[in-house]
């Protein structure tokens, strides 16, 4: 499979917090007073949030492309090993099923 590391550019974390101060900062502009330069912090606004929008654009689609590569992978060790996967996905559930018994008691 490929890397899964990240920019921070990418990663969710500072794609939200670019996102919060892009509120907070609309959020100001909403509750001052209007003036001479109400059109260039609209536009200036505007900018922040198309550049934001493509970001998140740019991260939906790495990361369905990520997943997608993910259960085609997945996908194929269980159809050249179905006897191993099914082992393994029996062990989990007898595990699960285990663990979720003590705790009932």
């Amino acid at each position: 499979m490929k890397n899964r590391t990240a920019t921070t550019a990418e990663t969710p974390e500072a794609l939200l917090n670019d996102l919060r101060a892009l509120v907070n900062d609309a959020e100001l502009m909403l509750n001052a007073s209007p003036g001479e330069n109400g059109c260039e912090a609209i536009t200036a606004l505007r900018v922040r949030f198309d550049s934001a929008q493509k970001r998140l654009t740019d991260f939906y689609t790495i990361t369905k492309n990520r997943i997608t590569a993910g259960v085609k992978y997945t996908d194929e060790a269980i159809r050249t090993k179905p006897y191993q996967a099914l082992a393994i996905a029996l062990g989990a559930g007898l595990l699960v099923g285990v663990l979720l018994g003590r705790r009932g008691k």
